[in-house]
């Protein structure tokens, strides 16, 4: 049985790690939120030490490393705002455990370097969330795009909708510095199952870009792929709105839809078994769509083009 602590108690994702945590047999010793509104924590570990503040966390870790009576902890899991990410994966380093770290794991590639430096000074890993990689669906078609080894690209299009209310320009979400933009904080997996599925990226371009709407295109080595990704309800299709429906998500591959809307149910606990017998995600496999991302943001916005996503046109 391993122990875990957590930081980003409170926070959306949070339960889903709390779940993986108890799947996987292993032990919450202690959490971190500023906010206190973690009654989530008694259907799990009601005895772990809760913190609101990081100084007193980070003591309560280093004593348990200390004190050596087998409560200190093995793995720091990371559900905290983006921005915080990197220094909270430091702590567990420091500490002496492994990182688990929900996606994006960092902001900027040369975070990833740095980190890189630090598992080879402290012997600990830095692990993430890519749980999409463990759908069973998507593996299932990676292992048909490898035996179909088709010498024209694929054409996709995905398109993600997931409205958000007022609360999301002015929470961290909204901060572009915190979060990374829209592109990073609602799209940053997708990114990197486009990437895991279809090579590497060859052209990366950016057709619009507002705090509540993105659009580009990605030609990747085995596919041409126009995005566009929304948290704005105006962008819902009509029918998916009369359903009372808030959320739209389409990814077709050559004019057929790529279904995979099941299955997410145990993801989480899925990548948490595979990290803890050492087959997890780490670094190397997160950095390909952490670039991806920081170009983004980066990018010049040029507007409409040919290859632009169908919304683009009909807007």
């Amino acid at each position: 049985m391993k122990n875990f602590a957590l930081t980003g108690a409170a926070g959306y994702i949070a339960p889903r790690h709390l779940k993986a945590i108890q799947d996987s047999g292993s032990q919450l010793v202690a959490a971190l939120d500023k906010h206190d509104s973690v009654g989530i924590l008694d259907c799990y570990f009601p005895d772990c030490a809760f913190f609101t503040e990081y100084e007193r966390f980070d003591r309560h870790l280093e004593k348990l490393r200390r004190e050596n009576e087998g409560k200190e902890i093995n793995y720091l899991s990371i559900c905290s705002p983006n921005y915080l990410h990197d220094a909270h994966i430091r702590t567990a380093l420091r500490v002496g455990a492994d990182a688990l770290c929900e996606k994006p794991l960092v902001l900027n590639p040369w975070n990833v370097e740095a980190l890189q430096e630090l598992e080879a000074d402290t012997g600990q890993r830095v692990w993430t969330i890519l749980q999409l990689r463990v759908h069973p669906a998507l593996i299932a078609l990676r292992e048909k795009i490898q035996q179909e080894r088709r010498q024209d690209k694929y054409e996709l299009q995905l398109t993600y909708l997931t409205s958000r209310g007022q609360w999301y320009l002015r929470s961290w979400k909204g901060d572009e510095e915190k979060s990374g933009g829209l592109a990073t904080n609602i799209g940053v997996h997708f990114f990197d199952m486009l990437t895991w599925l279809f090579g590497g990226v060859e052209r990366n371009e950016v057709h619009i870009s507002t705090p509540t709407t993105c659009s580009g295109y990605l030609e990747l080595e085995k596919a041409r792929v126009p995005w566009f990704l929304s948290i704005d309800i105006n962008h819902i299709p009509a029918e998916v709105k009369a359903k009372g429906q808030r959320t739209y998500r389409s990814i077709t591959l050559d004019g057929e839809e790529i279904e995979f809307s099941g299955g997410f149910t145990d993801l989480h606990t899925l990548v948490y078994q595979q990290t803890l017998a050492g087959e997890g995600f780490g670094l190397e496999e997160a950095n390909t769509a952490i670039q991806i991302v920081h170009d983004i943001r980066a990018a010049e916005v040029s507007g409409r083009q040919m290859h632009s996503h169908l919304f683009l046109f009909a807007s």
